[in-house]
């Protein structure tokens, strides 16, 4: 059966922008326009809307997304298509890539305007587990939370990565990682005791579902079968040897589902640090409790460990960010997301040596070293990688203790920032970061508010020390960790 349906203006969804825009195009191509109020700002990026209708400035293509409701599609985000390349057909014909969403990209004016879908192709294309009705929703406002959406994002989407080949790093010997450590879970039958609920976030890989596995509530990070490369670059990362630790979010195993690969992982009730700074203000004991145990999962990320014959290499996250820390109820940060991450083996311990291949991709581009900007590092030892790690966690320190009522007394708490935003923007471009932290050697700016309170100084050092513009200068993770646990409250 086929349906077609005229667009009907009612929904509110949001968008996940990438950092750096695909080049214009000459030709306007001119598509139905439907966004929430707070996504019209980023959709004015794409082009120029007037009333219904949106100008394209980049593309030559219009998209429509639609959530199915009652096996009827409903739109969800209409306009010009956030990525350049040839449309594959005229008209709206829409394919469904995850349960209750679909969506189409098309190449003729007002072209998603109407939707051509086949239903049987959805009621054969999935035979997954059954998934409850629960609406979709958000970790933070500006998350968009259609999973397709993210993915195709992903593909397309220009981000900033710095290559690097022939890392060799020289570290001590130690006896070849046993692939059956108690860490090394195999891979479970995900058809069985599995429910997925609804989608909480969307990210540059792959969308995060909450569900239930064995009747407890867990994440469930999906990778569409394109980024399968992905999905194992991140899996062997968890399972590496002696990864179990209180400061790294905990892996539950691994399987398919359908056609899709599925990282199966504790669920943090408040989600992305964030998120959870975007919406709370927290004392000092809090923000404390937070900056110690992030610091303590780097640390021990960070470390090199042989345990029992067990050997656990260095690895170094290569993307930190408050959108790649999670928090737990309890308080405490767990550090997630390794699809950037490299593994710092010796030569000799062959066993890991697919993991890396080579090379080195990085993420989130206000939170990157100096000399990663630059793009100069020293490639005969892989400290240089440990050391953008700790440059990272000094900017995440900053935007959690800008969050701390008790740093802020006698004055209102600011409104949560990234690094770089009051200076630059949210989203500051690689020349402008190069300027301003690389030529001006500039930094998130500190309160003056601190130096009236007895560990204020201490804050304002440790900070420094983090974001060091020579990376030799830098703290490690682990002397950063001790100088947090001996703060008091």
């Amino acid at each position: 059966m086929r349906l077609s349906m005229s667009i009907v203006l009612i929904a509110s969804t949001a968008w996940l922008s990438t950092c750096i825009p695909p080049p214009a195009v000459t030709t306007e191509r001119r598509c139905v326009f439907l966004a929430s109020p707070e996504n019209t700002e980023w959709t004015q990026r794409i082009g120029n809307i007037s009333g219904l209708g949106q100008h394209c400035a980049r593309t030559n293509c219009c998209m429509g997304y639609f959530r199915l409701e009652s096996g009827k599609p409903t739109p969800a985000l209409l306009g010009c298509s956030i990525i350049r390349t040839d449309c594959p057909s005229l008209s709206c014909r829409a394919s469904i890539h995850y349960p209750n969403t679909i969506g189409c990209v098309c190449g003729s004016d007002f072209c998603n305007a109407n939707i051509t879908w086949n239903q049987q192709a959805k009621q054969t294309e999935y035979k997954h587990p059954q998934y409850t009705s629960g609406t979709t929703d958000l970790l933070s406002a500006n998350v968009f939370i259609i999973p397709f959406a993210g993915a195709l994002i992903l593909l397309f989407s220009l981000i900033t990565a710095l290559k690097w080949k022939n890392l060799r790093q020289h570290c001590r010997s130690a006896t070849p990682p046993n692939t059956h450590d108690i860490t090394e879970i195999a891979d479970i039958d995900l058809g069985k005791h599995l429910e997925m609920q609804k989608v909480v976030a969307c990210g540059h890989f792959a969308s995060v579902w909450k569900g239930t596995f064995r009747g407890s509530l867990v994440a469930l990070k999906v990778f569409p079968t394109a980024l399968q490369k992905e999905f194992t670059k991140e899996k062997d990362v968890y399972k590496l040897p002696l990864m179990m630790h209180s400061g790294i979010v905990r892996f539950l195993g691994d399987g398919k589902l359908g056609k899709e690969f599925v990282l199966v992982l504790e669920l943090a009730t408040h989600g992305s640090l964030n998120a959870f700074l975007r919406r709370t203000a927290c004392d000092w004991a809090c923000t404390l409790k937070l900056a110690q145990t992030l610091s303590q999962g780097l640390a021990y990320l960070h470390t090199d460990l042989k345990m029992n014959g067990v050997y656990k290499p260095a690895v170094a996250h290569c993307d930190l960010s408050s959108s790649n820390v999670l928090v737990r109820a309890d308080g405490s940060c767990a550090l997630c997301d390794f699809g950037c991450s490299t593994v710092l083996h010796c030569q000799a311990l062959q066993g890991y040596s697919g993991i890396v291949e080579g090379r080195i991709q990085l993420g989130t581009l206000q939170y990157m070293s100096p000399e990663i900007l630059e793009g100069y590092v020293n490639l005969s030892s892989g400290r240089c990688l440990l050391q953008g790690d700790v440059y990272s966690f000094g900017l995440l320190l900053w935007e959690l203790l800008m969050r701390c009522s008790d740093l802020c007394k006698g004055s209102l708490v600011p409104e949560h920032m990234l690094p770089y935003e009051a200076e630059l923007g949210r989203s500051p471009s690689l020349e402008d970061l190069l300027a301003f932290v690389l030529e001006k050697r500039s930094r998130p700016t500190v309160p003056h508010l601190w130096a009236r309170i007895s560990q204020g100084l201490l804050l304002r050092e440790l900070l420094e020390d983090c974001w060091d513009h020579d990376a030799d200068a830098r703290l490690t993770a682990e002397c950063a960790a001790n100088r947090l646990a001996s703060l008091h409250l």
